[in-house]
């Protein structure tokens, strides 16, 4: 029997058969979790996977706590988003698998984006096939004195090929746009903490009570409210996996000389590059420096690519 992975709180599961809304519980067969995986989740929120029923259970019965399926394999992942773990025993941590549409959820200020944070989940968006929608939120708190930065944020990410959706909970902007958005979609809602994710989610549909924080003024970043990956149903179709807020994001099993295949904006011009290949730094005749000094490339999204080399130096 197959089911789908809608939330998972260290060893214990929730199953349902999509498109049904009927949670169950369910283990990971003990074997399972030694199988050499190199995560320290080898079974990760939007997972497919195959169950077997518990022993004497009579038929219209439901596994309950005390007597939960047994997840006895995972299935063929179409996409997922995987980050460097901070668990230095393992090597990754799988965020969510099986996404429609990735929405970042980002704020100008309140708190202050991080755009090398941004651009490391965009590559590795971009590297395990997971469309991206980048949404800018509390746009109502945005005054005079941000417009800049706000016009200068989508011309950056706009130019590189992404869409940028501005929204507000508290005035309700854009609240609509996203909804259908989201509409017969699993979507990943994810970002630093304090961006609004769990007061979008239920903004999107007001039944859902995901938990929401403040921000902590000491130092303008978000307090962890999410403790665990869930996925939500909404009413008016689709579903959401909200995800803890994640404050770093480090890229794994890229090679260096690949990481620039993942900007869109530096692979369309690399062609052009003299040599091949060609690491965008020192290089003569290189392309990509061209078009960063002509302002075609956006200076922003090369110093985070830069920064991301010498990531890679530094784990080798």
């Amino acid at each position: 029997m197959e089911a789908t992975v809608v939330k998972h709180t260290g060893s214990h599961y929730l199953l349902t058969v999509l498109p049904e809304w009927a949670l169950f519980p369910a283990v990971l067969r003990g074997k399972m979790r030694q199988k050499g995986s190199s995560a320290t989740n080898p079974v990760a929120v939007g997972d497919c996977v195959e169950f077997t029923l518990p022993e004497g259970l009579q038929p219209g019965q439901m596994p309950d706590t005390e007597n939960p399926a047994v997840i006895t394999e995972i299935l063929p992942r179409r996409n997922y988003i995987i980050r460097r773990s901070t668990n230095l025993s393992r090597q990754s941590h799988i965020i969510a698998s099986n996404v429609d549409m990735a929405f970042i959820i980002v704020t100008i200020n309140f708190p202050e984006v991080k755009l090398p944070f941004l651009d490391r989940l965009l590559v590795t968006c971009e590297v395990y096939g997971v469309p991206v929608t980048i949404v800018l939120n509390k746009s109502d708190l945005y005054g005079p004195e941000h417009r800049e930065r706000v016009a200068a944020f989508h011309e950056i990410y706009e130019g590189a090929g992404y869409p940028v959706m501005d929204v507000s909970v508290s005035e309700g902007t854009g609240i609509g746009a996203l909804r259908e958005a989201c509409s017969g979609k699993v979507c990943l809602f994810s970002g630093a903490s304090g961006v609004g994710k769990s007061s979008l989610i239920k903004a999107l549909d007001p039944a859902l009570n995901p938990r929401t924080g403040e921000i902590s003024q000491s130092h303008l970043q978000g307090k962890h409210t999410t403790t665990f990956y869930e996925m939500y149903r909404l009413a008016s179709g689709g579903y959401i996996i909200d995800t803890p807020g994640i404050r770093g994001f480090g890229l794994v099993y890229l090679e260096k000389e690949e990481i620039a295949l993942y900007f869109p904006e530096m692979l369309k011009v690399s062609r052009d590059c003299r040599f091949t290949p060609c690491t965008h730094t020192h290089e003569p005749g290189c392309a990509v420096k061209a078009a960063v000094e002509d302002g075609i490339i956006s200076y922003e999204r090369y110093s985070s690519y830069l920064g991301m080399l010498e990531e890679e130096q530094k784990y080798r």
